[in-house]
């Protein structure tokens, strides 16, 4: 990969109010000529190429081909398997397997891509798609590293082609109204918020000792993309990557861009200063040999972000919470009313008073919950149509870059993503033993500590083992080169 340096621009982020309040009229773009005709010419429609076309893409593709201005024109997957429903559903659409070729290939072809494979891939894909000209919707996260969001930050402003990432939530009503009522001043400023998953809901730290052979469907080599080289396990696909570093990036990876987007689409903050955790399963000085795999994500973690305020007011400590672990009730809550909902929630503790959300920034409310009764704050920011968060996209390709609005550009997201792999920065750190003839556990886990992160050069300054963790090492054949 290239080493040059990628410099941070802290201001780089759209400004949630104004993007907001134009959303409205960035929506149902229809040519000139089609109006009462209800023909759409095929010239008129945005021809889209899905990588990844199966799990995830199989309904990001669905969702996309919602529009009567979309033609699915190209699918790519490196398992036949996972691909079928998408290849019955566009039969029009020319199949591959390596994104590469597609893009080669099909560039006269496509306007846009859709890039839905396991975290692993985002980068590469998304920045083989902008260099040729193509506007990108990118799964959450944006990317798998802290060195790619960077990288994807950068080329959003050097490619300038419409960027979305995939937090629907972003595109949701309960947000907007989220900033409404956190705008009114009615919390006060806003030092201390919490945020929690159910995930992971996957299978964790399964074994690999078993061999495998590699199913004739699969181009294995593909699927690892970027990865280092391991032999085949059942355990990795087509579902469990989330809970591998090399592929996934665990739950924080998995939900934060959903939980967390309200924390950083409203509140004065871009990068954490320092970062700590604690991890469950991996705590004691003498592992057993199922405890012994670098490559697993932790079974429930708790992390914790401080970040500096933008308009000087201190700063606001972010803490987040999965696996079951759980923080503490709000005092305001009442027995038998939900904190969150089932698959999350985020709260804001202000000075004044508290605000609750579900996971996706969904239907927030003041606590203690009779607050709301008498609550009169006006709708000042507008909202996307049917929170449509994939035809807002579409519909910003057509009119043209600089033209039309997206709720999760990579100007925002790049940043934002950068933000959350901060955490899992953390947690990896916790679990790297990198003194293991220790004789002391103290001694031989040192990246249990709280890490100082320098945002404009990308690095912990003082735990230095944990910098490798910013950039991973591409196996040959791969490059991410701005």
């Amino acid at each position: 990969m290239e080493e040059k340096k990628i410099k941070l621009d802290a201001n780089s982020r759209r400004d949630f109010i104004k993007a907001s309040s134009v959303a409205a009229t960035s929506f149902f773009i229809v040519p000139r000529h089609v109006l009462g005709k209800g023909f759409i010419a095929p010239s008129d429609k945005l021809n889209i190429a899905g990588i990844g076309a199966g799990g995830k893409g199989r309904s990001d593709l669905a969702s996309f081909a919602a529009s009567p201005y979309v033609n699915i024109v190209a699918l790519c997957d490196v398992d036949d398997r996972q691909a079928v429903e998408s290849r019955t559903k566009f039969p029009k659409a020319v199949y591959y397997k390596d994104f590469r070729e597609m893009l080669a290939k099909e560039n006269k072809n496509i306007d846009a891509c859709s890039i839905s494979t396991p975290d692993n891939t985002h980068a590469v894909a998304t920045l083989a798609a902008m260099q040729l000209g193509k506007h990108v919707y990118t799964q959450k996260p944006l990317t798998h590293d802290i060195y790619e969001a960077r990288i994807l930050g950068q080329a959003a402003k050097k490619y300038k082609v419409v960027t979305q990432m995939g937090n629907q939530g972003g595109s949701g009503n309960g947000v907007r109204r989220m900033k409404e009522i956190y705008d009114s001043g009615i919390i006060g400023d806003v030092h201390k918020v919490l945020a929690w998953t159910n995930r992971p809901v996957w299978p964790q730290a399964l074994p690999t000792d078993k061999t495998f052979e590699i199913p004739k469907e699969l181009d294995y080599d593909l699927w690892l993309g970027p990865a280092k080289k391991v032999p085949y396990n059942e355990a990795y696909l087509p579902w469990n990557w989330r809970g591998w570093w090399p592929y996934g990036t665990g739950a924080l990876g998995d939900m934060a861009c959903h939980i967390m987007d309200p924390v950083y689409r409203i509140l004065p903050i871009d990068y954490p200063i320092s970062v700590e955790c604690s991890v469950a399963g991996t705590w004691t000085f003498t592992l057993r040999p199922q405890d012994d795999n670098p490559d697993w994500t932790p079974f429930s973690s708790s992390i914790h972000l401080d970040y500096p305020r933008k308009d000087g007011k201190g700063n606001i400590k972010v803490s987040w919470y999965d696996g079951g672990i759980l923080p503490e009730l709000p005092e305001e809550l009442l027995p038998g009313e939900s904190f969150g909902n089932s698959d999350g929630g985020v709260l804001f503790i202000g000075s004044k008073g508290k605000l609750m959300a579900d996971c996706y920034g969904a239907k927030p409310r003041l606590l203690p919950l009779k607050a709301n009764e008498t609550l009169n704050i006006p709708e000042t920011i507008a909202r996307v149509p049917n929170e449509d968060h994939y035809l807002q996209w579409v519909n910003a390709c057509i009119a043209g870059y600089g033209k039309g609005v997206t709720s999760s550009p990579f100007e925002y997201a790049a940043p934002f993503t950068e933000s959350i792999l901060i955490g899992n920065l953390a947690l990896r750190s916790w679990m790297l033993r990198d003194n293991p003839t220790a004789k002391r556990s103290v001694d031989r886990y040192n990246g249990r500590k709280k890490l100082f992160y320098d945002a404009p050069n990308m690095k912990i300054t003082n735990y230095e083992p944990a910098n490798q963790f910013v950039k991973r090492e591409y196996r040959e054949g791969w490059s991410l080169n701005l």
